[in-house]
């Protein structure tokens, strides 16, 4: 497949109910936080890493929908596979010195692994595989209004050790967060995706991704979690026809239950809308979600 001849953006919003949606290992993972509005943050890395998820159950063992960053992998091992498919042995910390296979190299790991051909990779490891600039490139989550997290106190009724049976019960710690709805904006280069062949079926399956990703990810950690909206701005040229905080801004939640800037209660406490007759000339959008 060709890569995409088109600029994109998009704006996403989530929620979640009664769970943590990102935990934060600096504060005893507690939901992140912006300390300055008590706004509530998502990284760029979890949702990614959900997007991946979705990607390897949905495309399991079909050629070229590998995951590269997958939980235990040994990236070395990785690397490997690509001087294995070339017919080269791999020297240490060094790209072949051959210029056409060390391109080969590279493109051999955006042929093969679908988060490397969207997101980049640093792959300078000891077996070095090159390093790509992935053409998707998604900011920090951040929610609508502020949000208060919760300590909530739990306890596990067995014990691990026969010696222990007769002591109390263990005591654990377990955060929430009653209610938050998340925006999150992201971008599509295709000049970057000339680079890694990232495709149009690519660039369908990271919208099934972003609109699935929360139905295969439940835990009793995250609660309720749900993709509400999604919005994607198509510009009619590889360069694009508008700044994107232009295209964002066209985009909005207002509040139409509760007080503006006090914690929400529920989605529909928010009506999202979209200003489309101000798209700017070359632009168009759709509402996947």
């Amino acid at each position: 497949m060709s890569a995409i001849h088109n600029r994109y953006e998009f704006v996403f919003f989530f929620d979640v109910i009664n769970g943590n949606p990102n935990g934060d290992p600096d504060a005893g993972n507690m939901p992140r936080l912006d300390p300055e509005t008590n706004q509530g943050l998502v990284t760029d890395v979890c949702l990614k890493r959900k997007i991946r998820n979705f990607v390897s159950l949905a495309k399991e063992k079909e050629a070229g929908y590998d995951i590269y960053m997958q939980e235990k992998s040994v990236l070395n091992n990785q690397h490997k596979k690509a001087y294995e498919a070339i017919g080269i042995e791999p020297v240490a910390k060094k790209l072949p010195k051959d210029h056409q296979q060390a391109l080969d190299l590279t493109q051999w790991m955006c042929n093969n692994y679908y988060d490397v051909r969207a997101f980049g990779a640093v792959m300078t490891t000891e077996v070095n595989a090159g390093q790509v600039r992935g053409p998707i490139q998604i900011a920090f989550a951040k929610s609508e209004d502020p949000i208060v997290p919760l300590e909530i106190s739990i306890t596990r009724m067995a014990v691990t050790n026969e010696k222990d049976l007769e002591k109390e019960r263990t005591m654990g710690r377990k955060h929430i967060v009653p209610y938050g709805l998340y925006r999150v904006h992201g971008y599509v280069s295709a000049k970057l995706a000339e680079k890694t062949n990232f495709s149009e079926g690519d660039l369908q399956l990271l919208w099934q991704s972003m609109v699935n990703m929360f139905e295969h990810d439940h835990s009793a950690a995250r609660g309720e979690m749900s993709a509400r909206k999604l919005y994607v701005f198509k510009h009619d040229n590889a360069l694009g026809n508008a700044p994107a905080h232009k295209l964002f801004e066209l985009v909005s939640a207002k509040r139409i239950k509760g007080e503006p800037g006090s914690p929400a209660q529920a989605f529909s406490d928010y009506d999202i809308s979209l200003n489309a007759e101000a798209l700017p000339e070359g632009v168009s959008v759709e509402e996947v979600l």
